[in-house]
């Protein structure tokens, strides 16, 4: 009776979302498990297999922000010219071939060359997977559809740790392998069967020169709520980050936790994720959209200020608990205020001003963190962490005040009031 009911439960929500979309889900959990299988693992491969110190990784995370900002920017004015699918297609098949480049690459020169080229050509495809979900599924339903696409990522990651785990302590180049040929079947499935979704351009956008394009972002950075926005949200990922990137070396230098263990730990945020990310955003329907990321962002604080002060693995786990139930707060509901901020015809060039809140964290976050790791007591990254998460949570709540929300204002205008 129960499994029926389940059964019932997973049909009903299937019908409330188009087909399309869930070819994009769909072709999503296959790309993302190749990345979960090597994106953990990343920081580790880098000082085992060149002998570098963090330091030095924070400057190979520095350099590939940097270009990941061109070729986001190009790729965010690209998507909203030229359309969603063949850009998505574009970054998938480059990110495979730049993949095998960087696990081939003999030496450190030759890595950050490859590291580059990610950067400007395979991230030109995210805008386009960003807008396309905006693109198939009405306001209403946008947060819980980014929910599902973080349902389905995490599904992956809930496999990918785990076997990328048994899998480096053979072999690291298998999982640059492994994550070439994910990318290549999807950009396949992306190819055969994801019809275009770019809303009908006017005759002026239509008619508009490249050059009118790419001065399309000053409409994004003069949106004076989305600036704000995105300075909480650099906050935000400044801490978020650290969690594939620092806390892995900082587990095995300073407390002796293996990478299986670091991998059943983001496993264990994985499962979270696929379980009750769904029902939460749920839950959350209606409610205010910043009051929700202020509660997001605190809870990340307390997880995350926890690693600097406990050295057991059960505290390491509960801590872990607690950063992903604001996860599961916060992330969708961020994604669903810049899909609500940005106009039909520039959800690419808004999605990509939006990047820049994972591009710059990843340019200075790992940095900043590998000097801290290398010079001073390698806690403070965690303490620093928290106390960017308390500073996001002060703005957004700012941003509830300074848009006029109430306990119903879910679904109402983000415009600054005054």
């Amino acid at each position: 009776m129960a499994l029926a009911r389940a059964t019932q439960r997973i049909q009903r929500t299937y019908g409330e979302y188009p087909q399309q979309f869930w070819i994009l889900m769909g072709a999503t959990f296959i790309d993302r498990l190749g990345g979960a299988l090597l994106f953990p693992f990343f920081t580790l491969y880098v000082t085992a297999r060149y002998g570098v110190s963090m330091t030095t990784v924070g400057l190979i995370f520095g350099v590939f922000s940097i270009s990941s900002v061109v070729g986001s920017s190009i790729g965010g004015a690209l998507t909203d010219r030229l359309g969603r699918k063949w850009m998505l297609i574009f970054g998938l098949v480059t990110s495979a071939t730049i993949t095998l480049l960087m696990g081939l690459a003999p030496t450190l020169p030759l890595f950050l060359v490859a590291a580059v080229a990610s950067g400007l050509l395979a991230d030109t495809g995210g805008p386009a997977q960003q807008a396309m979900v905006a693109d198939l599924l009405p306001e209403g339903k946008r947060a819980e559809g980014y929910g599902v696409q973080r349902v389905v990522a995490n599904l992956a990651v809930v496999i990918g740790p785990a076997v990328g785990g048994l899998m480096a302590t053979r072999s690291y180049l298998s999982l640059f392998i492994t994550d070439a040929i994910a990318s290549t079947i999807t950009a396949f499935i992306v190819l055969r069967f994801l019809a275009e979704s770019m809303p009908q351009r006017s005759e002026e956008e239509a008619h508009e020169s490249m050059w009118q394009t790419f001065r399309g972002y000053g409409v994004a950075l003069q949106d004076k709520v989305m600036l704000v926005f995105l300075v909480a949200s650099i906050l935000t990922v400044l801490a978020y980050m650290q969690m594939n990137t620092t806390l892995s070396v900082y587990l095995r230098d300073q407390h002796g936790v293996p990478p299986r263990g670091f991998g059943l730990l983001l496993s264990m945020n994985a499962a979270m994720v696929v379980l009750f990310q769904f029902w939460i955003t749920r839950q959350l329907r209606g409610r205010p959209r910043f009051l929700m990321m202020t509660l997001g962002v605190l809870l990340y604080a307390i997880g995350f200020g926890m690693y600097g002060f406990v050295g057991t693995y059960p505290l390491f786990v509960m801590a872990m608990v607690i950063i992903t139930l604001g996860e599961m707060v916060a992330v969708p509901m961020s994604q669903a205020i810049v899909a609500r901020l940005s106009p039909e015809a520039m959800r690419g060039r808004y999605m990509a001003v939006y990047g820049l809140s994972w591009i710059i964290p990843t340019a200075l976050g790992t940095l900043l963190a590998g000097l801290i790791m290398d010079n001073l007591n390698p806690a403070w990254v965690w303490y620093g962490a928290c106390a960017c998460c308390v500073a996001a949570a002060a703005i957004y709540l700012g941003m509830s005040r300074w848009v006029g929300e109430s306990a119903t204002a879910g679904e109402g205008p983000l415009t600054a009031e005054g």
